[in-house]
């Protein structure tokens, strides 16, 4: 019985693993992207556009009010980014250990 509830528990872990994995990459690449598309004129009536923007203004948004407002460029993607890596390098080892 026990020898499941390490299998049960080395799955969800696994899982778990997976989705933070994806879950970050598809926000890293989303990110990407928006700043991206800031160099161009770029209607936000755009289903694509408007996705990005749900997907990343409640990561940017807070970074955005932390940074100074006199400063010329958005550094909030760069630092969101930054972020996201740390965030990676920290997660992703723990719940991989659990799963092994």
């Amino acid at each position: 019985m026990s020898g499941l509830l390490v299998a049960n528990v080395s799955l969800v872990a696994d899982v778990l693993f997976n989705f933070v994995s994806i879950f970050l990459q598809v926000l890293t690449w989303s990110i990407i992207i928006r700043a991206l598309l800031s160099w161009f004129t770029v209607s936000g009536r755009w289903p694509v556009v408007r996705l990005l923007m749900e997907i990343t203004e409640p990561v940017l948004a807070p970074i955005r009010r932390a940074l100074p407002s006199s400063w010329m460029i958005d550094l909030s993607p760069l630092i969101a980014l930054i972020l996201l890596q740390v965030l990676g390098r920290i997660l992703l080892p723990v719940v991989g250990s659990i799963a092994s």
